[in-house]
């Protein structure tokens, strides 16, 4: 099936470009969201009618998303998720959760524009494409964590932090703690 895209559709072309494409994408993907239409003649002499103002509010929304995309460069959001000992989610982290997120940290997102190339099961930080605009995207890193705490510490340490982790730091602590209480006693002796 031969369609006329009306934006930039990634891996497939430029508006205005024909391609051919699979009849199921094309019904339900391309066409439902409004990124294409089918290449009829009757479609092509209204696509060339068009063209101009087409071009122009796709140039005027890619604008807009490039000023976006300045203000939103490398943003950190953090996930509060549980987790077992070794940092494996009881579930995942979803596009949804990300836009969340992004939403809390004051930035509009679609959670279609959130890209999760692979599950995100575990605690840690990850690099995330957000697509603004099908010409701009931009990469947000999304912190995993159980706490508010924890989600510190993983961004000081960048990377995954596991309860094993966490115990070791409270043991350091407790040990330091009686040397330095010793270290007062013989100053003040």
């Amino acid at each position: 099936m031969e369609v006329i895209l009306l934006e930039r559709v990634e891996k497939l072309g430029q508006m205005g470009q024909v391609v051919k494409v699979r009849p199921g994408f094309a019904r339900n993907y391309l066409l439902p969201q409004k990124k294409a239409m089918r290449a009829t003649k009757a479609n092509m002499a209204f696509f060339e009618k068009q063209k101009a103002h087409l071009e122009a509010v796709n140039l005027e929304r890619r604008k807009d998303a490039e000023q976006v995309a300045t203000k939103m460069n490398d943003v950190t959001v953090v996930v509060i998720r549980q987790a077992g000992e070794t940092g494996v989610l009881y579930g995942s982290v979803t596009p949804r959760d990300v836009a969340d997120a992004l939403d809390a940290a004051g930035y509009k997102v679609d959670r279609k524009q959130v890209s999760i190339e692979t599950p995100i099961k575990t605690l840690g930080l990850f690099k995330l494409r957000v697509v603004l605009h099908p010409e701009v995207s931009i990469s947000v890193t999304v912190n995993v964590a159980r706490s508010q705490e924890e989600a510190e510490l993983q961004l000081s340490r960048g990377g995954m932090v596991t309860a094993a982790d966490l115990r070791d730091d409270d043991e350091d602590e407790i040990e330091e703690a009686p040397e330095a209480a010793e270290a007062e006693v013989s100053e003040e002796g």
